[in-house]
């Protein structure tokens, strides 16, 4: 195909069809939105009777999780977040194969999961853009950017705001993809321009987002799904696709390595990759773009073939070393020159 909180647990027991004593469950690491874990947890419950402790946490801390409780891990599966990190967990033997069959999938499903030794399975597609208050926009007398590179303008000193890529799987997305479309040295450049216009680096990468439409910040960076649920509950927000072109995701899910629920995890990734099970997204307003081709979508989701898209390169910015290399000099070269940064 050519072409990235607070924490908070919710424990879910419907338990139906099992007796107590006979109850399975499952442990389950989420990075997708809270209510999107929270839905999925419940109707994967009603449909099976597995039990489920669910928890969101963003893709860098579930990363950071998985390494730091490897031989003795405290959850069975991870669900959502950006593909690089699942990618990178695979690399590093934290993660199994599920043994799911994935060839109904859409054809950037099977590739993630054959990329990854059947060890992440693509669950959705998410397209990185740019969204901005047109309220708060015009009450500053400032022109809508359609560029990556019109961020860097001087007028939008202190208007901009992205996650923090050491945290956030979307931000680090952003950072892959800016590499990819300028040559590192000249993405890194920009990069740090944008930087000094940036007010703050959240830790989620849908914070940007949401701060951009309340209206208390001017632009955000993030993905265009998220994007459409704020436009879609009424807030004052426009799209946009940057004109250079940009990046995406595959989101992924992936069973980790240890886990004693082996068989009920593997039913976790069945059930999530199936269409009744991502055709209730959109119930909480989820507007990626589903692996199964019989999921339900919505009219106003992003559509992959309306967007210039780069030939995002999973293998290499889904690589350890590749993606420790380039933190560290986005550490170095872009961080001090923006806002506060949330870790």
């Amino acid at each position: 195909m050519n072409k990235t909180l607070t924490l908070g647990a919710v424990v879910l027991t419907a338990g139906l069809g099992a007796s107590t004593a006979m109850a399975q469950s499952l442990n389950v690491v989420c990075s997708n939105e809270q209510a999107w874990c929270d839905l999925m947890a419940q109707n994967f419950e009603i449909e099976t009777g597995i039990d489920v402790a669910i928890v969101r946490k963003s893709t860098g801390e579930t990363l950071a999780q998985i390494r730091a409780e490897a031989g003795n891990p405290k959850v069975d599966v991870w669900w959502g977040g950006t593909g690089d990190p699942h990618l990178i967990a695979a690399s590093e033997d934290l993660t199994v194969p599920s043994g799911v069959d994935v060839s109904g999938q859409l054809g950037w499903s099977q590739s993630m999961t054959e990329m990854s030794g059947g060890k992440a399975v693509g669950v959705h597609v998410g397209l990185l853009g740019i969204i901005y208050n047109t309220e708060v926009l015009a009450e500053k007398g400032l022109e809508p950017p359609a560029c990556w590179r019109d961020l860097a303008k001087p007028e939008y000193e202190g208007e901009i705001q992205v996650a923090n890529p050491k945290s956030s799987g979307t931000a680090y997305t952003e950072l892959a993809t800016l590499v990819q479309l300028f040559g590192e040295d000249e993405g890194f450049k920009l990069l740090a321009d944008i930087g000094r216009n940036v007010n703050q680096y959240t830790k989620s990468g849908s914070a940007p987002g949401k701060a951009t439409a309340r209206g208390e910040n001017t632009i955000g960076i993030g993905f265009m799904h998220d994007m459409v649920n704020l436009k879609k509950q009424g807030f004052p927000v426009e799209i946009v696709a940057p004109c250079e072109g940009t990046g995406y995701e595959v989101g992924a899910v992936s069973i980790i390595n240890g886990t004693p629920n082996m068989d009920s995890a593997k039913k976790w990734v069945e059930y999530v990759i199936s269409a009744p099970a991502q055709s209730a997204g959109l119930e909480v307003g989820v507007f990626n773009i589903p692996s199964n081709p019989d999921a339900s979508t919505d009219p106003d989701a992003p559509d992959m073939a309306a967007v210039k898209l780069i030939d995002y390169d999973f293998a290499t910015y889904g690589a350890s070393d590749t993606r420790a290399r380039l933190l560290d000099r986005w550490e170095a070269e872009v961080k001090g020159a923006g806002g506060v940064v949330e870790e």
